[in-house]
This record gives C-alpha cells, structure tokens and sequence, in this order.
C-alpha cells in the first residue's frame, strides 16, 4: 500500500504554475517603466517578450535529455531556484550594466529557464502521481497559473498604488519569495517516473507515430487559441471601452485569466461526472463563438462579455489536451509532455502574430485582427471528433 503524501506533490506543483505566472507576467507591467527609467525603446522592450518564449522553446527542446539524465527532481528543484535567482534579479541587475536591457534580458533567460522547466516537468509529475481522476487534478493544477496571472496582476497594482512604481525593484525581491519557498516543497515531497525506466518512447518513435501529429496540431491551437486573446485583451480593452491602462488590465487580461481559471476549476471539481473530449468540444465551440462575438460586436460591452468568455471557453484546451494525448499514448513519457509543451508555445507565439499582422492590414483594425484567429478553435474541434472516433473505434 503507497502511503506517501502526494498532497505535498500537488502543493508544489501549484506553486510551481503560480511561479511561471508570476515570470511570465510581472515584466509586462514595467514595460512602460523600463522605457521611462532606463530609457528603452519600445521596440527594444518588445524584445523581452521575445527572448522569455524564445528560451521557453529552447528548454522545451532539451528538456527530454535534461530529465532523463539529471532525473525529475534536480530539474523541478532547478526550475524553481532560475526563477527565483531570474525575478530577484531584476532588482539590481539591469544597474550593472551600462546596457540596461542587457541585464534585464540576463534575468529574462535566467527566469523563463525556470518556467519552461516548470512547463514540461510539473504536469508529468501529476501524471505519474496515484490519483484516481487524473483529467480532473491535470485542470485543477493548470487552473492555477490562471489565478498567479490574477494574483501578480491585481497583486502588482495595489503595490504600485500603495507604495509608488518607484519601488517595483523590491515587488521583484518579494515575487522571488515564491520559487524560493517552493524550492523545499520539490526537495522533499514524492516524485513517481511517468513511465518505468526504459520504456517511455523516444522523441523519433513519437515523431513517426501518426496519432501523435494530431496532438501536436491539438496543442498548437490549443495554445494559440488561449495566448491570442490573453495577449490582446488589454489592447482590446483599452481601445474599444477608453479606459485606463490600470482599468484595462484588470478588466481585459485579468479578467480573462479569472474566467479562464474558474473553468479549470470548475472541470477540476465535477471532471469526473463529464465526458473530457465532449467538453472540450463544447468548450471550443463557445471558443468560436467568443471570437465572432469580440470581433464583430458593435457595442464595447458586448465585445468584453466575448472576450471573458473566451477566458472561459480555453480554461480546458490546455490541460485537457495534454489528458488526451497522454491517455491515448500512456508510453509518450517525458518526450511526449515536452513536444506538447513546444507545441503549445508555438501556438501561443502564432495566433498572437497572426492577429497582429491582420490588424494591421486591416489599418490598425483589432477586431478584425482578433477575427483573423477564429480558425484556431474550429481546427481544435475538429481534432478533438477525431481522437473522439479513434477511442470509440479502437483504432489507437
């Protein structure tokens, strides 16, 4: 009989989605600080974007290589101290350099390091551990970094309205107190492989099994589906309803990142009563339908209501295609989670560019731009009916 406590496994990797929000989020709300301070161009702050999801792809490819050779632990205990080292750094790091963005894309790669890690290793680990409803528990634990995406938002805001933008650099000293913490939870709490030793399949065998393409399309609509609007519900916000910036990103991205959350949330506490694949279909179709209605709206309130529910609608994409694939694929291992991971990202660098170069042939037109995403929904639909007949015809 296990009588581990793998409560303790779960509590780390929740913080551990809550560490990669907090370093996937907390930059984007200096980015006008960066400009003001250090005396940045926007187009040189636009690389910080840039660089965080660039390492994120690189540590998603040699991911597989690092777990298998230095094994789980040391790499999730590592995620957490380059994330810690990462967001403390930016305290004090830019101001060594002449260069200033120099030393703020050092702490970039030092801290996306830690998330990509954090990425591909923390939803294994929940895998591998002896739940009874894993699609359930896989939605509750992506459900946080939706409410560290609201907690670091909300969390920075009042900071900033309390104390002044002036003292950002000791919010970053008080943001690394998360992954520093949670270093201890990885250290100790139990790690089961996700596959016994020796059997989990190889990036080459995954590559040339034609079940795992369709995955991999799953997980880059999946992702593109999710990002698109997450990265241009401020922009949206602002534009369409003339609010602040303060207001814009409460009632855009916040917003959506609450919704988004409820949902995971929500299959996390009845997951067990619903069919995973129906509900995601469910799931992208409202999807579709919450980009028509934030691109065609005539009235700015409507436009918001669509962008929450698109919050609501991706809540499963994520996580949910992860639970398909590694049901249907039990051997994928850790190559599997990392391909997915890859996939997802280049999904959520996609659909964002995607909308932004529609925009701007539509003369700076964002609905029309969001419209031009559509197609990300309706292609993971389709992806879902299909492994939905593969299971139902024993085809796999």
């Amino acid at each position: 009989m296990n009588h581990k406590n793998y409560a303790k496994t779960k509590l780390a990797c929740y913080l551990g989605f809550v560490t990669q929000a907090i370093s996937a989020n907390f930059a984007p709300l200096l980015f006008l600080t960066f400009h003001d301070a250090y005396g940045i161009s926007f187009s040189e702050i636009a690389m910080i974007s840039v660089v965080f999801y660039v390492t994120q792809l690189v540590v998603d490819i040699v991911c597989v290589k690092l777990a298998d050779r230095f094994g789980y632990r040391a790499c999730i205990v590592t995620s957490e101290i380059t994330s810690a080292i990462g967001l403390a750094g930016l305290a004090f790091v830019p101001d060594l350099f002449s260069n200033h963005l120099l030393g703020i894309l050092i702490c970039v790669v030092v801290y996306a390091i830690g998330s990509g890690l954090i990425e591909v290793l923390c939803s294994p680990i929940i895998e591998a551990c002896p739940f009874e409803n894993k699609e359930k528990t896989m939605s509750l634990l992506h459900s946080f970094y939706c409410w560290g995406a609201v907690g670091v938002i909300v969390g920075s805001t009042l900071f900033f309205s309390v104390f002044g933008i002036a003292h950002w650099r000791i919010l970053a000293l008080l943001w690394a107190l998360i992954p520093l913490y949670n270093v201890i939870n990885f250290a100790v709490c139990p790690i089961e492989p996700i596959v016994e030793e020796g059997k989990g399949m190889t990036i080459k065998q995954l590559l040339k099994t034609k079940r795992f393409w369709l995955f991999i399309i799953l997980m880059i609509c999946a992702g593109a589906s999710e990002i698109t609007m997450a990265q241009w519900a401020s922009a949206f916000v602002e534009s369409a309803l003339h609010v602040s910036k303060t207001w814009g990103d409460l009632a855009g991205p916040c917003g959506f990142a609450v919704f988004m959350g409820l949902s995971r949330v929500l299959y996390g506490k009845f997951g067990e009563k619903l069919d995973l694949s129906v509900f995601m279909i469910i799931s992208g179709s409202l999807c579709f339908v919450s980009y028509l209605l934030t691109a065609l709206a005539n009235i700015p309130f409507m436009g918001l209501i669509g962008c929450m529910a698109c919050g609501f609608s991706v809540g499963i994409m994520w996580p949910g295609s992860i639970s398909i694939s590694s049901k249907t694929i039990p051997t994928g291992g850790t190559a599997m989670f990392a391909l997915l991971a890859l996939a997802g990202d280049i999904g959520g660098t996609l659909g964002p560019a995607v909308v932004g170069n529609v925009s701007q042939l539509s003369d700076n037109n964002l609905q029309a731009g969001i419209l031009g995403g559509i197609g990300f929904p309706l292609i993971l639909v389709i992806c879902v009916v299909i492994a939905r007949r593969w299971n139902k015809n024993r085809m796999l």
